[in-house]
């Protein structure tokens, strides 16, 4: 099997998904035109050695819609040749299009590929697509729906997270994203966005909030307690979770992820592909898993999908020196730390989606990049990135720097 390697890693800053967020004026075609763009640019790369080009989209449907990946390389001037195909895992879609593209490598059957993903949630909404499984009873019913947020409160209460728990790690996540752009960490991989006179609209993560501390989180309602016992789902978390006795309600918007606007892409190639192109390796990918779990806890995903790809690599928990895991919801990460005794100071280290927010197709891409800057800033070597999925999924990729 080829070594499938990383060249690069690029993405926009994150917008806030607003109608006044900085990047609500960029279509969704123009944030991942914009990373294809910096791809090709920063590294003089003579796009007819391009294989294919995958990119995660969760909501594909008005500007969004009709493989936005292929209209991407054709507005980035890759050349007819260059085919694009759009995946969906939900918030894994950027993550698992680095995994597919990378997994064409492997394979043998592309020389060089790029993953990535793109969402423009100010434009097009989150939910827009619709889809069977929240909607139909026949899944829905089955599969103890609910919302996200209830499950992410449900993992809370089953594994003993108090508010203030949620709203220290949330607190934690903000000092460090704003700690990481004061000491100019993400300053390689961002690329800013601009307008066709090339005017900059944005260069950094809008979404930030480091003022933030305990007292002044303290002031927000939960977001998810008045839905689940109007709609009923707090009766489902206790059907589906017949241990619990109630749903402790400790959720927000301060210690969620939050919606914005982004696009990120990732150059990956066989050793061949890249020397041909003058390019020198920064990282291989190592290896990756996808795994179902349990569809009304839903989040706790990356803790299974992560127990099956150290197995399939045969590695060890200790044998990872970073982590990224995306933030949905700090009890997300806070599960994933106690699950493995993991050291908190080598997870997220440059803050997470609390902080800089979550555009779903594109998150796992942009963690991959972070991850990937991050063990070349430190000199570590071995960095495993993970995001719990919608419906009971977890997708988990191992990267080693080169």
């Amino acid at each position: 099997m080829a070594e499938a390697y990383i060249y690069d890693a690029v993405r926009t800053p994150r917008g806030r998904g607003k109608k006044d967020g900085a990047l609500h004026e960029c279509s969704t075609l123009k944030l991942a035109t914009t990373v294809l763009g910096a791809i090709r640019e920063r590294n003089n790369l003579d796009t007819k050695l391009v294989d294919d080009v995958v990119m995660g989209c969760v909501d594909p449907v008005g500007e969004a819609g009709s493989d936005i990946a292929r209209a991407a390389a054709l507005a980035a001037d890759y050349g007819n040749h260059v085919p694009g195909v759009q995946i969906n895992r939900f918030c894994a879609s950027g993550l698992d299009s680095v995994n597919f593209a990378a997994a064409q490598v492997m394979a043998g059957q592309h020389d060089m590929t790029i993953g990535g993903g793109v969402e423009s949630m100010s434009r097009v909404g989150m939910g827009a697509s619709g889809g069977a499984w929240p909607m139909d009873p026949a899944i829905a019913i089955k599969s103890y729906f609910m919302p996200q947020g209830v499950s992410a409160d449900l993992i809370a209460t089953k594994y003993g997270f108090s508010r203030d728990d949620v709203d220290a790690y949330a607190v934690q996540s903000q000092q460090r994203a704003a700690a990481a752009w004061a000491e100019g960490r993400f300053a390689r991989s961002v690329t800013p966005v601009r307008d066709l006179n090339g005017v900059t609209i944005l260069d950094c993560d809008e979404h930030m909030r480091p003022n933030a501390d305990m007292q002044s989180l303290a002031q927000l309602q939960p977001s998810f307690a008045q839905l689940a016992g109007m709609a009923g789902f707090d009766s489902v978390a206790i059907q589906a979770h017949p241990e619990i006795e109630r749903i402790n309600y400790v959720h927000h918007a301060g210690n969620s992820s939050g919606i914005v606007d982004g696009a990120a892409a990732v150059l990956i190639g066989n050793r061949e592909a890249g020397e041909k192109a003058g390019l020198k390796p920064r990282a291989r990918i190592r290896a990756f898993a996808n795994i179902g779990s349990e569809p009304a806890i839903m989040l706790t995903g990356p803790v299974d999908v992560t127990k099956k790809l150290l197995a399939h690599a045969g590695m060890a928990i200790s044998d990872i020196d970073l982590f990224e895991l995306n933030e949905a919801f700090a009890s997300v990460v806070l599960r994933y730390l106690q699950a493995f005794d993991i050291d908190p100071a080598i997870m997220n280290p440059n803050g997470g989606a609390i902080a800089m927010g979550h555009p779903l197709g594109a998150t796992g891409a942009m963690i991959l990049g972070t991850a990937l800057d991050e063990l070349e800033r430190t000199g570590k070597q071995t960095a495993l990135v993970t995001l719990c999925i919608g419906a009971g999924m977890g997708t988990a990729t191992i990267i080693e720097r080169v």
